[in-house]
């Protein structure tokens, strides 16, 4: 079973929005672990986009993004959320969201032991 499962991707022209949600699966339901949204470029390394702890309460964000990406979270529903706001050609990536087992985390990728297996974020310019 999946552990982490993404929806929301898509095509959007440059200046649009979409919003990314990820679910845990049944196994990590009511773990209470940080999270986090990463994304990998064609050609280019995973990179950390995102992090959230376990309540909500603390989030970071690559420089890139601050101002117009959000991450949430609703623990009642196991699910982690990614606003993304006046996107750019260069957030076309595949995005993964990624799981700890601790509830904080920072933003490197050995900190997350589940991932899910992405969904597509393409930007036309």
């Amino acid at each position: 079973q999946v552990p982490l499962v993404e929806s929301g991707g898509g095509l959007v022209q440059a200046g649009g929005s979409l919003k990314l949600s990820c679910v845990a699966s049944e196994a990590l339901f009511y773990g209470v672990y940080a999270r986090a949204w990463f994304r990998q470029a064609p050609g280019k390394e995973r990179e950390f986009v995102a992090g959230i702890n376990w309540d909500g309460e603390n989030t970071n964000y690559i420089e890139s993004v601050k101002d117009r990406f959000t991450i949430s979270r609703d623990n009642a529903k196991s699910m982690v959320y990614l606003q993304m706001n006046n996107l750019k050609p260069e957030d076309t990536a595949l995005y993964y969201c990624a799981s700890a087992r601790r509830p904080t985390a920072g933003d490197t990728q050995n900190e997350y032991f589940y991932w899910g297996q992405g969904t597509q974020v393409t930007v036309s310019s």
